[in-house]
């Protein structure tokens, strides 16, 4: 299987470091043959990377999706208008989405079915606090995010999905998490998903997204279980960021 590199934009940049940024990764990553790139640009730049990645072996994500399909939601986007801009996958439950918008993990659900519903592949971010760390309950808050997917879409939803751990900790504060801490949680985290679905045939893809940089990464990706990266701002820095696609090709 190969390698999964992310990049999540959050919201930052003009549409024309967008472009810039789009057009030093094209030169590189098509290069690339043993990791699949995803850039997952904000909302308005959708259209620009869309147009600049076609045909090229880059895909396109967004940040967000509606829990509905249409109607009267001012300010949202449904899984159908992020197909017409050609995008296949997005990001579902950020934790910066669950901590500034208050999402829920019934509500982060809702958004992973309409993305499943739509024909887009999911990128569930999940993930606990300091505290949750602290108090010993991080398996207990995983499982609870993932189990309220399950019960929702049934036990062969992750079909097609992919996972993203990020240890809402260990994202800008300066803290990070030790190889043990990663490689215990992202085992915990297939632990479950077999529970759930021990018959698929392909492993749903675990990501790990902790402030990932070019001297880290390959040393998470040696790590069992886990299959790529979920980058943020690093991400934003084109030569930052083709290392860390380079060295994910390598491993």
């Amino acid at each position: 299987m190969k390698k999964i590199i992310a990049g999540n934009w959050k919201m930052n940049g003009s549409l024309e470091e967008a472009r810039l940024l789009l057009e030093a990764l094209v030169e590189r990553v098509i290069t690339l043959h043993d990791v699949d790139v995803i850039v997952c640009p904000p909302f308005p730049h959708l259209g620009l990377a869309a147009r600049m990645l076609k045909g090229l072996p880059l895909y396109l994500g967004a940040q967000d999706i509606s829990a509905y399909a249409k109607g009267a939601y001012t300010g949202q986007v449904s899984g159908a208008m992020l197909l017409d801009v050609h995008c296949e996958y997005v990001l579902v439950g950020h934790s910066e989405r669950r901590q500034y918008c208050a999402e829920s993990d019934s509500l982060v659900a809702e958004k992973f079915l309409s993305a499943v519903r739509a024909g887009l592949r999911p990128i569930l971010c999940m993930g606990e606090t300091l505290e949750e760390r602290q108090s010993h309950r991080m398996e207990e808050v995983v499982r609870q995010q993932l189990e309220a997917v399950v019960s929702l879409g049934g036990r062969e939803v992750f079909a097609g999905a992919v996972v993203a751990y990020e240890p809402v900790w260990a994202i800008g504060t300066g803290l990070s998490a030790t190889p043990e801490e990663v490689q215990h949680m992202h085992a915990f985290i297939r632990s479950v998903l077999v529970d759930f679905h021990p018959k698929q045939v392909r492993p749903t893809p675990i990501l790990y997204g902790g402030s990932v940089k070019s001297d880290n990464v390959a040393s998470l990706l040696q790590l069992p279980n886990v299959d790529g990266c979920l980058v943020g701002g690093a991400s934003l820095v084109a030569p930052e960021f083709l290392k860390i696609c380079e060295r994910a090709n390598s491993q």
